[in-house]
C-alpha cells in the first residue's frame, strides 16, 4: 500500500505576515533603510565634515585671527575689533549661525541631496527597489525623509560646533558668557534649517532628474553659485528680470537669512540678501520646500525605471 505525504503549505504555517502593508509603513521602512545607508556611507561624512569645517573657518577662525592680530581681510574690512569680538562670542550665536547657509551651506546640502538620489541610479538601487519593493511613492518618500532627517542632524551639529567655538573664544578672551534670547536663537535656527532643507531637496530633485550624481552636482553648483547671482546682477538693469529673481530659491533663502542677521553692513556675508521682506521670503522658501519633493515624486512615478 502506497502512502502519500501532504506537502501543501497551509496558511497558518507561513512564517511571515502576508497582509497588505500601508504606504505609511512602507515609507517608514524605506526611511530606516536609507538612514542606515547614509550613516555608513563615507561620502556623506565627507560632505558633512566639509561643511562643518567651512562654517568654523569663515564664521569663527578667520574672524578671531583678524581680531587677535588687528589686521583686516576681505570679509571684515570696516569692522572694529569690538564688533568682530561681539560676533564670535556666545551672545552672537543667533547672528553667526545662519550666515553661511544661503550660499555655502546651501551648496553643500544640494550636493548631499544630489548624491543621495543620484547614486541610487548609478548603483542600480532604485531599479531593484522600484521593481521588487514597495511602491515608488513610498520608497522615494522614505528616502527624502531620511535626507531631511540627516539635514536636521547637520543643523544641530552646526549649532553645537558654533556654541563650542563661541565658548572657546570667550574663554580665550576671559569674557563673561552671555547668551542670545531663546526666541531669537530659535528663529535663527529655524530659518537656517529651512534653507538647508530646501537646498537638499533641490539637490535630490536634480539627482533624480539626471539619474546620476556627477551631472546633478554640477548643475546644482552652477545654478546656486553662478546663474542666480548673474540673474540678480542683470535684474539691476532689467525690471522684468528683477521680478523673476524674486521667485528664485536662492533669493528667498538669502532674503530670509538677511531679515534675521541684517544686510548692508560691513560684515555682510555673500548670499545674504535684502531683496524680499522676511515674511514673503519665508512663504516663497516654504513653497519651494513643498514643491520640490512633489515634483520629484511625480517624475519618479511617470518615468521608466531603466
Amino acid at each position: 500500500m502506497t502512502t502519500t505525504t501532504d506537502t501543501t503549505v497551509r496558511p497558518e504555517s507561513v512564517p511571515y505576515d502576508t497582509s497588505p502593508t500601508s504606504p505609511l509603513r512602507s515609507a517608514l521602512w524605506s526611511a530606516r533603510a536609507d538612514l542606515l545607508r547614509l550613516r555608513r556611507w563615507p561620502a556623506v561624512w565627507v560632505v558633512v565634515v566639509a561643511w562643518l569645517l567651512l562654517n568654523a573657518m569663515f564664521g569663527y577662525v578667520f574672524n578671531y585671527v583678524t581680531y587677535a592680530s588687528g589686521d583686516s581681510n576681505f570679509s571684515t574690512e570696516g569692522q572694529t575689533r569690538a564688533e568682530l569680538l561681539a560676533m564670535i562670542l556666545p551672545a552672537g550665536l543667533a547672528h553667526t549661525f545662519p550666515q553661511g547657509m544661503p550660499l555655502f551651506g546651501g551648496a553643500i546640502m544640494m550636493v548631499l541631496g544630489a548624491i543621495v538620489a543620484g547614486n541610487g541610479y548609478g548603483w542600480g538601487t532604485w531599479k531593484t527597489a522600484f521593481t521588487q519593493g514597495p511602491s515608488r511613492t513610498s520608497t522615494v518618500t522614505g528616502s527624502m525623509a531620511a535626507l531631511m532627517t540627516t539635514v536636521v542632524a547637520v543643523a544641530v551639529a552646526t549649532l553645537a560646533a558654533d556654541t563650542l567655538l563661541a565658548l572657546g573664544v570667550a574663554g580665550l578672551e576671559s569674557h563673561a558668557v552671555a547668551w542670545p534670547g531663546f526666541t531669537e536663537l530659535a528663529r535663527s535656527f529655524g530659518a537656517g534649517l529651512l534653507v538647508m532643507e530646501m537646498w537638499a531637496l533641490a539637490g535630490y530633485l536634480l539627482g533624480t532628474l539626471a539619474r546620476g550624481p556627477a551631472v546633478s552636482v554640477g548643475l546644482g553648483l552652477v545654478w546656486g553659485l553662478v546663474i542666480e547671482n548673474l540673474l540678480r546682477g542683470v535684474g539691476t538693469s532689467l525690471q522684468a528680470v528683477a521680478v523673476f529673481t524674486h521667485f528664485l530659491p536662492g533669493t528667498a533663502a538669502g532674503s530670509l537669512i538677511g531679515s534675521i542677521v541684517g544686510v548692508g553692513g560691513p560684515d555682510e556675508t555673500p548670499g545674504v540678501l535684502g531683496t524680499l521682506p522676511g515674511a514673503r521670503a519665508l512663504v516663497t522658501l516654504a513653497a519651494w520646500a513643498v514643491a520640490l519633493p512633489m515634483v520629484t515624486l511625480w517624475l519618479v512615478r511617470r518615468r521608466d525605471v531603466s
